[in-house]
């Protein structure tokens, strides 16, 4: 199960969207929060992540830990990888989606974050976490490949604050051949195989071949 969050992550107005998550899960929450898309934004800001994450999720009752996956050689410990692949839900918070993507991107932590997915847990993301999660990066002048989890997708977080003229040049560079999804704060697109379910206070845009639509929670395909 994939969940991709616009903006809000650990905040209360996302308790309900990971109470969801949680009780998806066929064993008890063990939650491993990853502050690595901060990871170049200072030890505040790691510290921060970390605490915020571990505060959440333990008021949730689920057993969680912050793990200092904060830059390749972190990445590439095997003693945090295997920490890693002990969870069953695994959280990718904000920050620079590049960054994270550059950090993960074939590490021995990335190989245990699927083998959680793979063993039916749950990986959420969000923000830059939720970018890298689909096929591509939006950015300019070019996109990046990225982990292409949720194939032809385009993952667009913090929908709410984007203006409608920096909307439609985000669709005119995504082409015809992706859908786009914007995704709002305080909001889930929930990807549980090949159903598609918006959990939260917000809205998801689906933008694809097909036209643009509109998924409010509960809803999706």
């Amino acid at each position: 199960m994939l969940a991709l969050v616009g903006s809000g992550e650990y905040l209360p107005p996302m308790e309900a969207v990971d109470r969801y998550l949680l009780a998806s899960l066929s064993h008890e929450g063990r939650v491993v929060c990853l502050p690595t898309a901060a990871g170049a934004e200072g030890k505040e800001r790691i510290a921060y992540w970390s605490a915020l994450g571990v505060e959440h999720f333990s008021r949730l009752g689920a057993h969680v830990e912050a793990l200092p996956v904060i830059d390749r050689a972190s990445a590439d410990d095997a003693a945090l990888a295997s920490r890693i692949r002990r969870a069953n839900f695994v959280y990718l918070s904000g920050g620079s989606p590049g960054y994270l993507l550059k950090t993960l991107k074939g590490s021995l932590a990335w190989k245990a974050i699927l083998e959680v997915l793979q063993s039916g847990g749950i990986l959420a993301g969000c923000s830059a976490g939720a970018m890298v999660i689909g096929a591509r990066i939006p950015g300019f002048p070019a996109w990046k490949p990225a982990f292409n989890l949720l194939p032809g997708a385009v993952i667009v977080p913090h929908f709410d604050e984007l203006s409608p003229n920096f909307v439609r040049l985000i669709r005119l560079w995504a082409g015809r051949r992706q859908t786009l999804f914007g995704i709002e704060g305080n909001t889930a697109l929930v990807v549980n195989g090949n159903r598609l379910r918006v959990v939260g206070s917000g809205k998801v845009v689906v933008w694809g071949r097909e036209g643009r639509s509109t998924w409010t929670e509960g809803t999706g395909n």
